[in-house]
């Protein structure tokens, strides 16, 4: 039995007698003696209720400490059962508190680094309040720091009516606004709502369309320079080698049979690299100085046909069945640069399917969002994970006798119609579509 115990015992028993006593004497009409024992029974009663009563009030201390998340206190356990399982709750609260203070600044640590702008509001009281926002939120809207949602009404007038409007419902969009009254600028912004029995978010992103091309620009250019080093030092560096062989026979005062055959071989070598190096050139300029297109009129379904009937011959060659779903309708584009786009891909879908068996190609054309959407599908082997976001570089080939230019000039095309182009994984095959704006 713990010490505490066997004295709140002692004392229990101590009060119990007392008022045995007391009421003995009390029929006995001794009232002194009974006032006296009722006395030394109330004494004990007290004095056994004392421990339990510094107990309780640590107990509480620590529970509110917890509650309040005050973890500044260093309790020692007791042999009371009560204050013992007290102390272990705090320290086991205070370490989860420690815990989720360190994932908390390592997450804010991450999100502040991030070069995107990024806000988080959460739904307080049926009103908005900002849960977080990193750095270059606030630097892209030239913004302090609020933490009511309301406060930004006033500060950013045009980005907070936008907000609104999505309802705090997932979205994505682009908009113009004007930031301390300057010129407008573009943004891509996107929503997304995060809710679950007891909480609601929205996870607001805003970064400049401006900046996102800055760095789509300079990533393409980088790019770029190294197709056209490699390119140039693959033709350059074996022609540099036979012009010092040449030159070394050339220097010497008897010019033998076997030496004038090596300098015809050199020669030829040099003009072949010399046409390589311009055909490179020429698909260069051909990507470069892509004429303007000259908008009209025309049935998408009209050039698909087109195409598909300009290349019967080689689709069945090869034995390739043609699938079309095509739906009738009308788009503003060069019809002859929209063709030369179709058939670059109908190529590279028909080296696709070379090593097939069954070889299947399927055209389809439809509307999704008041967009249209021509689909080129094959059944071929693919593109490699390792390779899908260099397909569109310019002069990036897998094939030995590939230029490298078909799909940036198709890409080329389709961007100068207002549209783009995007590749797309299939479980066996790939699917390129091109998206047009509905008339």
């Amino acid at each position: 039995m713990k010490k505490q115990q066997f004295f709140w015992l002692i004392f229990i028993l101590l009060s119990i007698v007392s008022g045995i006593f007391a009421f003995d004497f009390y029929s006995q009409n001794k009232w002194i003696n009974c006032v006296l024992f009722s006395l030394v029974g109330l004494v004990c009663i007290i004095l056994a209720q004392t421990p339990a009563l510094s107990y309780i009030q640590k107990t509480e201390k620590l529970l509110l400490a917890i509650q309040k998340k005050d973890f500044s206190l260093f309790p020692k356990t007791e042999e009371n059962g009560l204050v013992d399982n007290a102390v272990k709750l705090y320290y086991q609260s205070k370490e989860e508190h420690l815990s989720l203070s360190s994932y908390q600044l390592l997450y804010e640590e991450i999100l502040n680094q991030l070069e995107i702008g990024l806000m988080i509001l959460s739904m307080k009281n049926d009103d908005w309040e900002v849960f977080y926002v990193n750095p270059i939120f606030l630097e892209i809207l030239e913004i302090p720091k609020y933490n009511s949602w309301n406060l930004y009404e006033n500060k950013a007038p045009d980005f907070y009516q936008i907000i609104k409007q999505t309802n705090y419902e997932n979205s994505q969009e682009f908009f113009d606004i004007s930031i301390n009254e300057n010129t407008k600028q573009s943004f891509s912004l996107r929503t997304k709502k995060v809710q679950n029995v007891k909480n609601r978010f929205c996870i607001i992103s805003l970064e400049s369309v401006q900046k996102i091309i800055e760095q789509k620009e300079k990533l393409a250019w980088n790019n770029l320079m190294k197709v056209i080093s490699h390119e140039l030092l693959n033709t350059l560096t074996p022609v540099n080698s036979l012009i010092q062989n040449l030159e070394y026979i050339a220097n010497q005062e008897i010019i033998e049979k076997e030496d004038q055959q090596d300098m015809k071989e050199s020669l030829m070598i040099i003009n072949s690299k010399s046409k390589q190096l311009l055909n490179f050139v020429d698909d260069y300029r051909q990507v470069a100085e892509l004429p303007k297109p000259v908008f009209k009129t025309i049935s998408i379904s009209n050039i698909v046909e087109s195409s598909l009937n300009f290349l019967k011959p080689e689709f069945e060659k090869k034995h390739i069945t043609i699938i079309n779903s095509l739906e009738n309708h009308l788009i503003s584009a060069d019809e002859k640069m929209i063709e030369r786009c179709l058939i670059n891909l109908y190529l590279n879908a028909i080296y696709a399917v070379s090593d097939n068996v069954e070889r299947t190609i399927k055209t389809e054309i439809k509307t999704h969002n008041k967009r249209i959407i021509l689909s080129v599908e094959d059944n071929g082997t693919g593109i490699s994970k390792e390779i899908q976001d260099k397909i569109f570089l310019p002069f990036f080939t897998t094939r030995s006798n590939g230029s490298g230019i078909g799909l940036t000039l198709s890409k080329s095309i389709i961007e100068a119609h207002k549209g783009y182009l995007n590749y797309k994984p299939l479980e066996q095959g790939s699917r390129f579509e091109i998206w047009f704006v509905e008339l």
